[in-house]
């Protein structure tokens, strides 16, 4: 390629706006070359030439490089250079050999990992699910291990039967308090963390195949635990004030419908527990499953749950309250269920981490998740204000949640943007957030982005609010954000 052919390059680049970083502004620059006036098969000029021209760091092009090599749009070879081209679409071959075997897994594995999962980046900005784990009492928590692995405790090095005794009895009274529940400590069965839970009413409930109804948008996690256990999710959206939108009926029974407790993630709305009952009137399902996946307030009264049924059970974690990594949750079943379930939960999962169990049972007897959970939700209810005061005003952005007592906020974009593409952009200024469309059904067009408040405080959540409203503002301008998006 001639050096003349820098100058669409150098244009380009000098148009997008400097809000950007220097990579986002390249990377963006040569996209639009390489799509509209660079050839396929184009060879790029060296590496240091076009440093000089657009006045970049080598670093700087070599990331930008990578990045459209991973996205099909560049190809190198070790000494060869860089050439043009554009990205593989395996459905357009209709014959020939595959160029790559098939791996090696299961129809439900290759559910699970063809949609939405888990991300590789746990740590950021705005990053999603994940609460305040700098400031939580870590001091107080390895005292309590200190003070509970003395000699007489070694049993609780050991196989757990059921569940820590002192933990559930803190869980009932825990729920009773900030939850309106009276239940029996028998009817609590421990787990390691929600998804687990989830796993173990799927395995105890349903058999493979039967049908899982869920919102739209859902829950990622709980989407995927349920097709790992050969189950088949059936999504119906459900929008604030008007309800579910229950334009057709399985052709199934119903054996299992998800709510996401009293607040809905991801849109971070309180729920309603007369759309929810509604929703089961039509589909009469076997079982209801509540995962209070975050709470905030007095909000119980969204709940279903009730603790005299025989076919309602509550699902929740400490994960979002206290830090990711405890992993332990509880189960609420009918009374009917219990004992089979804590049997099964023995017989599959087997059962430990009662060293685990006891530092939390003393932490909750003791007022520190009382404590923490009061403190913490303040902050919460600020930090979000933050962000809404920064984003309400963005054009394209058509609602944002209201400021609430949880660690998320979801914002709505118009239907013409494509949101993926707006958080590709947003994680290369390390601004980490969810996309919404991929959590959303083929029936239901709402995109947005899923945001956390919970890695953020003080002058750097001004100054990283301030530059997320800024670059929002700017991949908004950008044409190839703004195209319809395929019903998938």
């Amino acid at each position: 390629m001639e050096i003349a052919a820098l100058a669409p390059l150098i244009e380009r680049y000098q148009r997008q706006s400097d809000t950007l970083g220097k990579q986002v502004r390249l990377e963006q620059a040569m996209l639009e070359v390489i799509r509209h006036d660079w050839p396929v098969g184009a060879r790029l000029p060296a590496h240091r030439t076009m440093c000089k021209s657009l006045g970049v760091a080598r670093n700087t092009l070599s990331l930008a490089v990578k990045s459209l090599i991973s996205e099909g749009y560049l190809s190198t070879g070790q000494g060869q250079g860089t050439w043009t081209r554009r990205p593989f679409h395996p459905q357009r071959i209709s014959r020939g050999p595959a160029l790559e075997a098939p791996l090696p897994l299961s129809r439900r594995a290759r559910k699970v990992l063809g949609g939405q999962g888990a991300s590789l980046i746990q740590s950021g900005a705005f990053v999603p699910g994940i609460p305040d784990i700098g400031r939580f009492p870590m001091r107080k928590w390895r005292q309590l291990y200190s003070s509970v692995t003395v000699p007489h405790n070694a049993l609780l090095l050991s196989y757990s039967s059921g569940g820590y005794g002192p933990l559930k009895r803190e869980i009932r009274d825990f729920l009773r308090r900030w939850r309106n529940i009276d239940c029996d400590t028998q009817q609590i069965i421990i787990t390691e963390g929600t998804h687990h839970g989830i796993e173990l009413c799927a395995l105890a409930l349903a058999d493979e195949g039967q049908r899982v109804v869920m919102e739209s948008p859902c829950y990622w996690g709980a989407r995927n635990v349920f097709l790992a256990s050969g189950l088949e999710t059936c999504r119906v959206p459900w929008v604030p004030g008007a309800g579910h939108q229950m334009s057709c009926l399985p052709d199934e029974e119903v054996q299992l419908v998800y709510f996401t407790g009293s607040h809905h993630y991801p849109l971070s709305v309180p729920t309603s527990r007369a759309d929810k009952q509604a929703l089961c009137d039509v589909y009469q399902p076997a079982y209801i499953l509540e995962d209070d996946y975050e709470f905030s307030g007095d909000d119980f009264v969204n709940l279903m749950y009730d603790p005299q049924s025989d076919n309602r059970l509550l699902v929740g974690s400490f994960s979002k309250l206290m830090f990711p990594g405890l992993r332990l949750g509880y189960l609420v079943v009918p009374r009917a269920l219990a004992g089979p379930m804590n049997r099964l939960r023995s017989e599959v999962f087997r059962e430990g981490r009662m060293l685990d169990q006891a530092v939390l049972a003393q932490f909750i007897a003791d007022g520190d998740l009382d404590a923490w959970y009061l403190r913490i939700q303040r902050e919460y209810l600020g930090r979000q204000q933050v962000v809404h005061d920064q984003l309400r005003q963005v054009e394209g952005i058509v609602d944002i949640s209201p400021p609430s007592q949880a660690i998320s906020l979801c914002v709505h974009f118009d239907e013409n943007i494509d949101d993926q593409r707006v958080a590709q952009l947003l994680m290369k200024e390390h601004l980490i957030v969810r996309p919404l469309s991929p959590v959303c059904c083929s029936d239901d067009r709402r995109c947005g982005l899923v945001l956390g408040v919970g890695m953020l405080t003080g002058d750097s959540l001004v100054r990283e609010a301030e530059r997320l409203r800024r670059t929002i503002e700017t991949i908004l301008r950008l044409k190839d954000v703004r195209r319809k998006r395929v019903a998938g």
